[in-house]
C-alpha cells in the first residue's frame, strides 16, 4: 500500500474496519446459524473467482461474473455471514501487480459491505411480507427481496467505488460517482435474478447441487461478453495502428487525428447521438486523414508552397482513405465520413462536390471538428488561435462551408467542457480512451495537470511543425476550393 496516496490508505482502512464491524456479529450467532451453507457458498464464490484463471479462457472474464453467488448468499444467510462469504474469494482473486495486496483488501472489504447491506435489504422486505418467500416461493412476491438486495448491492458498490476514485485517483468529487450506478444497475439486476434462482433451488428438494446449474449459463454469457470486448480491443488496435502510421508519415500534425476524434465526440454527444453511433463517429474523426498514407511523403513534408499539381495529389487523400478502410466492416458510417469530410454545404468541396443534405451527417461533423483543430493548433508560421476566435470563424462560415447545426453543437460543448488539446498529445496512448476525455467530465484530468506543471517527458510533446502552406481556417479561405495540407478547409 506504499504506492497509494495517504488518503487512499485511510479510505481503505476505514472500509476494512466497517466491513469487520459488519461481520463481527457472526461470532455470536452460535451453532444455530447456517454455518454449513455459509461455508459452501464461500467456497463456491472462491472457486468462481479462480475460474477466471482457467487455461481455456485465460484473462478473459470480468471480475463480477460470480455476483449471483453473493446475491444468493445475501438472500440465504444472515447479514454477518453474507459479508463473510465474499472475503476469501476476493482476497484470492487475481489483481494487478501494482498494489496487488491493497487492491485485494479493498475488493474484499467493499464486497463484504455490499453483501451485508444487500442481506439487510432483503431481510427487511421479507419481514414486511410476513413470511420468508424462499420457503414457499410465490411469484411475483419472490422477486421483491431479490430486487431489493440487488439494488442495494449495486448502490453500495457504486458509492464505495466513487469514494476510492476520489481518494486513490484524485477524481473531482462532483464527477467521481457519475455513471457508476447507471452502468452497473442493469447487470446487477440480472445477477439478482440469477441469485434468486440459485437461492430458490438451494432451498428446494433438489438441494445445492441443482443451484450450481445456474452458474453454467452465467459462465457462458460472460464468455460471450468477454469475446465481445476482445473483438472491440482488436478494433481499437486496428485504429491505433493506422493512426500511428499516419503520424509517422506526416509527423508535423501528430495528435491531430486524436483531437479531431475527440471534438467529433463532443459534437455527437451535444446532438444526442446514440452511443453506438458516437463510437463510430469517433473512429471517423480519428481516421479522417488515413488517406495520407497514399500521398507521397515528400509532399507532406515539403517546405514552402505546393504547386497546383501537388495540391491536386493531396486532394486525393479522402479517396485513398476510403479505399484503405473500405473492407473494415465495423467502421460503418465512418467510411463515408472519411470520403466526404472535405465537402462543403455550398457544393464547392471535394472529391465529388456534394452539397447540403447530400453530404453524410458524419462527414459534416468531422469537417467542423477538423477545421476547429487546425485553427487551434500551433504551426511554425503562426500561433494557435484562441478557442473563441476559432468558434467565431466557424460561425462566420456556417451555412456555406459548414453545417450550422454542427457548429452550434461544438460551440455548446466547448462552453460546457472546454478544450484541452494537451490531453491527447501528452497521453500519447490509446485513441479509443483519450479521444473522449474532454467530452466526458468524468474522465481524469491528470495528464492536463502534468502538462501545466511541466512534468510531461519531452518525448510525449508534439514535434515542432514545418513551415508550409497554411492550413487556412474558414475565415482565411471562406470560398476556397483547395484546402490546406493537413485537411483544414
Amino acid at each position: 500500500m506504499r504506492e497509494l496516496p495517504a488518503a487512499a490508505r485511510g479510505y481503505i482502512g476505514c472500509t476494512v474496519l466497517a466491513a469487520a464491524l459488519c461481520a463481527a456479529p457472526a461470532l455470536r450467532l452460535g451453532a444455530a446459524a447456517p454455518w454449513a451453507g455459509a461455508l459452501a457458498l464461500t467456497t463456491l464464490y472462491g472457486l468462481c473467482e479462480q475460474l477466471r484463471r482457467c487455461p481455456l479462457t485465460p484473462g478473459t472474464f470480468p471480475s463480477g461474473w460470480a455476483s449471483p453467488v453473493l446475491l444468493a448468499a445475501a438472500l440465504l444467510l444472515p447479514p454477518p455471514l453474507a459479508a463473510l462469504a465474499a472475503v476469501p474469494g476476493a482476497l484470492l482473486a487475481p489483481a494487478e501487480a501494482r498494489s496487488a495486496a491493497a487492491r485485494r483488501i479493498w475488493h474484499a472489504a467493499e464486497l463484504a459491505l455490499a453483501c451485508c447491506a444487500a442481506s439487510w435489504a432483503g431481510r427487511v422486505l421479507t419481514d414486511a411480507l410476513g413470511h420468508h418467500p424462499l420457503s414457499a416461493p410465490q411469484f411475483p412476491l419472490v422477486l421483491l427481496p431479490a430486487a431489493a438486495a440487488a439494488l442495494t448491492f449495486c448502490v453500495a458498490l457504486a458509492a464505495l467505488g466513487g469514494g476510492i476514485l476520489i481518494a486513490a485517483e484524485r477524481h473531482p468529487a462532483r464527477t467521481a460517482w457519475r455513471g457508476l450506478l447507471t452502468r452497473s444497475l442493469g447487470p446487477h439486476l440480472v445477477h439478482g435474478l440469477a441469485g434468486l434462482l440459485m437461492a430458490v433451488l438451494w432451498r428446494s428438494a433438489y438441494g445445492p447441487p441443482a443451484a450450481l446449474l445456474v452458474l453454467l449459463p452465467m459462465y457462458l454469457s460472460c464468455w460471450v461478453f468477454a469475446q465481445y470486448h476482445r473483438e472491440r480491443a482488436a478494433h481499437q488496435a486496428t485504429i491505433r495502428a493506422l493512426v500511428q502510421a499516419v503520424d509517422i508519415k506526416d509527423r508535423y500534425t501528430r495528435g491531430h487525428s486524436e483531437r479531431v476524434g475527440r471534438a467529433s465526440v463532443m459534437i455527437a454527444r451535444e446532438l444526442g447521438m446514440a452511443e453506438d453511433r458516437t463510437e463510430v463517429l469517433r473512429f471517423a474523426g480519428i481516421l479522417h486523414d488515413v488517406g495520407k498514407l497514399g500521398v507521397p511523403t515528400r509532399l507532406l513534408r515539403k517546405d514552402g508552397p505546393l504547386t497546383p499539381a501537388e495540391r491536386g495529389i493531396i486532394e486525393l487523400h479522402p479517396e485513398y482513405g476510403h479505399e484503405i478502410v473500405r473492407g473494415i466492416g465495423f467502421l460503418g458510417e465512418a467510411r463515408a465520413a472519411i470520403l466526404h469530410h472535405h465537402e462543403r454545404l455550398d457544393g464547392r468541396g471535394y472529391p465529388y462536390g456534394l452539397s447540403g443534405p447530400q453530404i453524410p451527417e458524419f462527414a459534416r461533423v468531422v469537417a467542423v471538428a477538423d477545421a476547429f483543430d487546425a485553427m487551434t493548433s500551433t504551426r511554425s508560421y503562426r500561433r494557435a488561435r484562441p478557442v473563441p476566435a476559432a468558434v467565431a470563424e466557424l460561425r462566420k462560415c456556417a451555412g456555406t462551408q459548414f453545417d450550422p447545426r454542427m457548429v452550434a453543437a461544438l460551440a455548446a460543448a466547448l462552453e460546457r467542457y472546454g478544450w484541452h488539446p494537451g490531453l491527447v498529445t501528452a497521453a500519447d496512448a490509446d485513441p479509443g480512451r483519450v479521444a473522449v476525455a474532454a467530452a466526458d467530465p468524468a474522465q481524469p484530468r491528470g495528464d492536463l495537470a502534468q502538462l501545466r506543471r511541466g512534468n510531461v517527458p519531452p518525448t510525449t510533446r508534439p514535434p515542432w511543425p514545418r513551415a508550409d502552406v497554411p492550413e487556412a481556417g474558414p475565415a482565411a479561405m471562406p470560398t476556397a476550393r483547395h484546402p490546406g495540407r493537413d485537411g483544414a478547409p
